[in-house]
């Protein structure tokens, strides 16, 4: 079966998990899964997907990952715990056919469901493709590791569980980076292959986390503000690197003031022109009296590997960079068009919610007319 642990899914969905617990229990969400490209599904993909995920509803945390999981110092107890009797449930997802589009929808109590979205990208990838021959992988693997292995401060880490080709094909290429450049290779976001390769896990929040803050009941303005308060008094100064283009790069720096500024340890660019997000990232700390150089910019948007020397080159001498990189890293072949997928949440306590992106198309809501409020809210243009 694809998913065989609990493990096999993106840190930040756990570390959210935990938030989620402790302040946001009673919380009712849906996703809704998404292909921004064009695919061929049938009825053999609904079948195949529905059986992988009715296996995946089977599982539970087995001991030695609930140890490995209480090694990191800010997991709690509480949520360990938790951990120990959660297994997810098949009543909260349903999978159809619907006019030749794949329709997925989550929907349920946010703590039991937030676990189901990269899973469920991770068997729909590798079902989609799982009768195909890729080719040139390792070729281009081997090409990409040798372009960055003598750039002493290109740092990455890999962000490819959610449109990886197949799970052992992520295995391949996270355990030949740590192999071949350790000094480049900093983690990757998946839990059980950073457990199995001794490797740091690596993930802080989503863009759910922030777009949950639109129907939790505060002020919508002060939705986003709230949740990136609430993220800090989770982890105190661990975790801290903020997401900035749930709402749009321009509605976050009007909420990330000198005191968020100040908190958080750096933030993470994933949509719009990553040369022009590092330029107004740098002109907004300058703006507020903090020096840029002491903060980490995390770049983790379709980057190539030449993408992101370019990036480093702009910025290198002017901020900490580091790279999250995906489906090139994962899913780079010569005769396979990587399918883009998402699961984004779309409702929030029976209300809509949206992301709103900097990069055309990556937005995501089902109410045109409260994306068209929430956009007069905070100030943002078509």
């Amino acid at each position: 079966m694809i998913i065989e642990s609990l493990l096999d899914t993106d840190f930040y969905k756990l570390t959210m998990m935990q938030g989620v617990l402790h302040k946001f229990s009673g919380t009712t969400v849906e996703y809704t899964f998404k292909c921004r490209n064009k695919a061929k599904w049938d009825q053999r993909i609904v079948d195949r997907i529905q059986d992988e995920l009715f296996h995946f509803c089977t599982l539970k945390f087995l001991e030695k990952e609930l140890n490995y999981l209480k090694s990191i110092r800010f997991f709690k107890q509480d949520f360990i715990d938790f951990l120990s009797l959660y297994n997810p449930n098949c009543k909260h997802i349903s999978v159809r056919l619907e006019d030749k589009e794949l329709q997925i929808i989550v929907e349920g109590s946010w703590l039991l469901t937030i676990m189901f979205e990269v899973p469920v990208l991770a068997i729909v990838n590798e079902v989609y493709f799982e009768n195909e021959y890729p080719s040139e992988g390792a070729r281009r693997l081997s090409e990409k590791l040798q372009m960055v292995h003598s750039i002493e401060d290109f740092k990455f880490a890999d962000f490819g569980t959610r449109r990886r080709y197949s799970k052992e094909w992520q295995r391949i290429v996270i355990e030949t980076a740590a192999k071949t450049i350790p000094n480049n290779f900093i983690g990757t976001s998946n839990v059980m292959f950073a457990s199995r390769f001794d490797i740091k896990p690596i993930g802080t929040m989503a863009h759910e986390w922030i777009q949950a803050g639109q129907g939790i009941g505060v002020k919508l303005a002060d939705s986003q503000k709230r949740m990136l308060q609430a993220w800090v008094d989770e982890y105190r100064g661990d975790l801290g690197i903020a997401l900035t283009d749930t709402l749009g790069v321009d509605a976050f720096l009007r909420d990330f003031d000198k005191y968020f500024a100040k908190l958080y340890d750096g933030v993470r660019h994933d949509s719009g022109d990553p040369i022009e997000w590092g330029e107004k990232m740098i002109s907004h700390y300058q703006s507020i009296g903090i020096d840029p150089r002491t903060k980490s910019f995390v770049f983790s948007d379709g980057l190539t590997f030449p993408k992101a020397i370019e990036v480093l080159d702009r910025f290198r001498d002017r901020t900490n960079v580091v790279f999250g990189i995906g489906t090139n890293f994962t899913n780079d072949f010569a005769n396979i068009t990587p399918l883009q997928i998402v699961m984004k949440m779309t409702k929030c306590n029976g209300r809509p919610i949206a992301k709103i992106s900097d990069s055309c198309g990556k937005g995501m809501c089902k109410d045109k007319e409260y994306l068209n409020y929430l956009k007069k809210v905070f100030e943002i243009g078509d």
